[in-house]
């Protein structure tokens, strides 16, 4: 039979590990409020910024949570008179183990929160990474996903990714290759071109700057192949160069080659 001492000591541990728990659930919860606050300024940022936040913020909450539930363990166990020592060594020596095992995850781990942290990509960009083409659809800690424009999904482990290529960041170049005769005055099919550029500015709204026709780019015996280039807003660039073909197309289509006279539509 259980005497009053050993009654007393069984309580008094109870109660001990009953604080140690509401003393860890308290500090997890100021710590993931510091956390959150400390984040709480990415609602007022663009979709791709608050995921990469909301992505560290709950890697840092669960490294915070993993530390606070090793100490409350290792308290508990110490009041039912276990050798705390020797179970951090043999923890030691098995994490040890695990590590080598697992070091191609770390490997993904450490280098997709470098990515995140860096702001290299949003969700929705245009990247090219490993010679993958696409759009982005996940930015993980240790994949990053890329839809091709055919509807493939590529899983990219982030350790494999050496060098990657963001077109969605700032102003993108629009450039069109006109093919024409080779016969042609391109001096004077340069001036009708330009006026073209001219309407064509003022007729699409997503052009920056531009378009300006920067001259011939090549001829051989058969064409001669003239440049024109435009400045346009961040992912239109594919639709500018096809409205510049058009509008191109058609404009010369009214005209005779060698005979050019400038178009008479506005």
């Amino acid at each position: 039979m259980f005497n009053l001492f050993q009654i007393g000591g069984i309580f008094g541990s109870a109660i001990k590990i009953l604080v140690i728990l509401v003393l860890a659930y308290i500090a997890h919860v100021i710590i993931k409020r510091i956390i959150v606050r400390a984040t709480e300024s990415s609602k007022r940022l663009n979709k791709g910024t608050q995921q990469r936040i909301h992505t560290i913020q709950s890697l840092l909450i669960n490294i915070a949570s993993y530390v606070i539930f090793f100490i409350a363990l290792v308290s508990i166990l110490s009041e039912f008179g276990i050798n705390i020592s020797a179970l951090l060594a043999s923890a030691g020596v098995l994490g040890l183990a695990i590590g080598f095992g697992a070091k191609d995850l770390v490997s993904d781990i450490v280098t997709g929160f470098f990515m995140l942290l860096e702001d290299q990509v949003h969700v929705g960009e245009e990247i090219t990474v490993n010679g993958y083409s696409g759009t982005v659809e996940h930015v993980g800690l240790r994949t990053l996903q890329l839809r091709s424009t055919n509807g493939d999904l590529h899983f990219l482990l982030n350790r494999d990714i050496k060098s990657l290529t963001n077109h969605s960041r700032g102003v993108m170049q629009a450039t069109v290759d006109l093919p024409l005769p080779a016969d042609i005055d391109v001096e004077q099919v340069i001036k009708f071109l330009e006026q073209e550029c001219q309407k064509m500015k003022q007729r699409i709204p997503a052009i920056v700057e531009g378009p300006k026709v920067l001259g011939v780019e090549n001829m051989n015996a058969t064409e001669t192949i003239i440049r024109i280039n435009a400045r346009t807003e961040n992912g239109e660039q594919a639709n500018v160069e096809r409205e510049m073909r058009k509008d191109l197309k058609k404009a010369l289509d009214q005209t005779a080659f060698g005979k050019l006279k400038p178009s008479h539509a506005e």
